[in-house]
Parts: structure tokens; C-alpha cells; sequence
């Protein structure tokens, strides 16, 4: 039976996987036609907010493969989620001041970019017992 924390990077490395499949499928990204390979050229846009490239599209894939792969250990998917989460954090640091002239950025993405850094690196450290169910009732108090 996987570890909680091996649950969640495999859920994030499947996440980022369909974002990177969903960032080349023209409808689901718009301005398809638009999709350059980096930069903030692109003017793509996957679900019509998220400006993305074909080396963002990338990116996410890889990113997504290596949370699966690391998914095999607790201590390696500790690492991806802390390791993946400060990643992503300077990302929003990035976009805040507008640098990266390699990755395409807009304010949806920059909230995107903390939210996942900072909830990545605190779903990483936190303790197994956090992942523990909370105690049950008395079965007897629910059943009146």
C-alpha cells in the first residue's frame, strides 16, 4: 500500500501530465495558432487563462513523468513535492518581475505558479500523521 505522501505525487505528476497534453490540443488551449515555443510571444492559452508555450507544454510533461517516477518512494516523493514546489515558486517570483523572456506568464499564472509551489512544499513536509483519518464517532451516537 503506497504512503499518502507517494498518493500525492502521483496525483501531481498526473496533473502536470494532462496539462502538458491538454497545452497541444487545439480548443482546450486557444489561440492554438498562436502557441509559440517559448517566450512571451505566445499567446496561447490553455482553457482560455493560462498562457503557454510548446516548452512550457513540455515542461509539464516531464514534470508530470518525473512525479510518477518518484511516486515509487516516500523520501523520492517527498523530494519531488519540496523539490517541484520551490521550483514552482520561483516561477511566480519570475513572472511577478516579468523575467524568463522563456516562459509566457500572466497574473492567472503567476497565483497558479504560488499556489502550486506553496501547497506543493507544505503537502511535502508535512508529518505522516497528518495524513491520518481523523478518529471516528461512537457508531452508537450515530445510528440514533
Amino acid at each position: 500500500m503506497k504512503a499518502p505522501i507517494q498518493t500525492l505525487a502521483t496525483f501531481a505528476g498526473a496533473t502536470f501530465l494532462l496539462a502538458g497534453i491538454l497545452g497541444f490540443i487545439p480548443g482546450i488551449t486557444s489561440r492554438h495558432e498562436d502557441l509559440a515555443f517559448a517566450g512571451h510571444g505566445s499567446r496561447a492559452q490553455l482553457l482560455g487563462i493560462f498562457q503557454v508555450s510548446i516548452l512550457q507544454n513540455v515542461v509539464h510533461l516531464l514534470f508530470g513523468a518525473a512525479g510518477l517516477a518518484t511516486a515509487r518512494t516516500q523520501a523520492a516523493a517527498r523530494t519531488f513535492l519540496v523539490g517541484g514546489g520551490a521550483f514552482y515558486l520561483a516561477l511566480s517570483v519570475l513572472g511577478l518581475v516579468n523575467g524568463g523572456d522563456w516562459i509566457p506568464v500572466n497574473a492567472a499564472d503567476n497565483w497558479l505558479d504560488f499556489g502550486l509551489g506553496s501547497g506543493m512544499i507544505l503537502l511535502g513536509l508535512a508529518k505522516p500523521r497528518a495524513f491520518r483519518q481523523a478518529p471516528h464517532q461512537n457508531d452508537a451516537a450515530i445510528t440514533r
